[in-house]
């Protein structure tokens, strides 16, 4: 089912998708797809949930700028991968105007966003950023100037934004002006001296144990 509505999404977008049109690609009675998911964007949310599991190992090169730069160059490998990204985009119309679906979409970034984190970590034991470092702003910052792009001016997207924007982050991380404020309410940033803490309390689990996933949105 899930391979059938990925499919669906990618050919005709999300306005056009029907539970029927999923059923019949599936080669399931509506009356199984209704039963389970009730509507489309319940498939949807399930599809982000399978989408979170798969893993791919991150990059570490010793050297944070090196490894935002691969970080990034994969975040635009993923963003010009045409049907997946028609697939993204119908998730995230569908997120607009779904709270579930909304809440799938917000999840799936949260994991993202931990996991790629973990480069954070590696720098602050190295020595190349501050104690306190908000691990999920770097991230964040780096992985911003793609979603503007993409999702608000329509800008292409091409390798030297891509290594601008890794390059910013790691700059701005070692400047000492990423660092977790002391209470911030908004996302659980709020971090302890070595870097861990507040990006636990948004329902985070502990970067040792989080998956490294693919998809889009890596970052």
């Amino acid at each position: 089912m899930l391979a059938a509505v990925r499919e669906e999404l990618v050919e005709t977008g999300f306005a056009q998708v029907t539970v029927e049109k999923v059923a019949r690609r599936a080669g399931v009675a509506k009356t199984t797809v209704y039963a389970r998911w009730r509507d489309l964007p319940g498939l949807v949310v399930d599809l982000l949930a399978d989408l979170s599991t798969t893993r791919v190992p991150l990059p570490d090169t010793g050297s944070l700028d090196e490894d935002l730069r691969l970080v990034a160059r994969r975040l635009l490998e993923l963003m010009r991968a045409e049907p997946d990204m028609t697939m993204f985009r119908a998730i995230v119309a569908t997120a607009v105007h779904h709270p579930e679906a909304r809440e799938a979409l917000s999840a799936f970034f949260r994991q993202r966003l931990a996991t790629t984190a973990e480069l954070v970590d590696r720098a602050i034991e190295r020595g190349e950023v501050p104690p306190g470092t908000c691990r999920l702003e770097v991230v964040r910052t780096m992985s911003g100037a793609f979603y503007y792009r993409m999702f608000i001016t329509g800008e292409p997207l091409t390798e030297a934004v891509a290594d601008r924007a890794a390059a910013v982050a790691a700059h701005s991380a070692r400047a000492g002006l990423l660092l977790a404020a002391p209470a911030d309410g908004e996302g659980g940033d709020s971090e302890g001296s070595n870097g861990e803490g507040g990006d636990r309390a948004a329902g985070e689990a502990p970067h040792t144990d989080a998956p490294h996933t693919d998809g889009p949105g890596a970052g």
